[in-house]
């Protein structure tokens, strides 16, 4: 192909509409409208979002049957002192529990916000990306606790 040819098929292409992306063969729009509201022929249910709510509750009630096993795995443990790795399991406990109630709490609140999207159907993509980027934020994973000298 001769370069002349190249830039006249470029040239062409630039010179063209570009094409709306169509799926499925939806019609194509103009885009979004002015409110930011998604707008087309996608569906969605409540039972859908209802149905993903209850898988993370069921999430949330095996962490809690975790941690009760956790604490009867702990029971009897006693007096730490003296015993350098009988405190570092503590440690250890501690943190895990700390960060399995924070995992259930986590759950519990995307379980909310999942069955409330499905209710309000009407909210926009930006605002339950918005519910999401929180939920992230107020449930940051933390530094390891565990295993880290302290001195002992």
């Amino acid at each position: 192909m001769a370069w002349d040819e190249w830039e006249q098929i470029k040239a062409d292409v630039t010179g063209r509409q570009s094409v709306a992306m169509r799926l499925n063969q939806a019609p194509a729009e103009p885009g979004p409208s002015a409110d930011g509201a998604t707008t087309g022929t996608l569906k969605s249910s409540r039972k859908a979002w209802a149905t993903a709510g209850e898988g993370i509750g069921s999430l949330r009630g095996n962490i809690s049957t975790a941690l009760t096993q956790l604490d009867d795995g702990q029971a009897g443990l006693g007096e730490v002192t003296g015993c350098l790795s009988a405190a570092a399991q503590k440690d250890v406990y501690s943190s895990w529990k700390k960060y399995a109630r924070s995992v259930g709490e986590r759950c519990g609140t995307l379980q909310k916000l999942l069955e409330q999207a499905g209710n309000d159907q009407l909210a926009t993509d930006e605002a339950v990306k918005g519910e999401l980027d929180r939920l992230k934020q107020k449930y940051a994973d933390t530094d390891a606790v565990g295993g880290q000298d302290r001195g002992r």
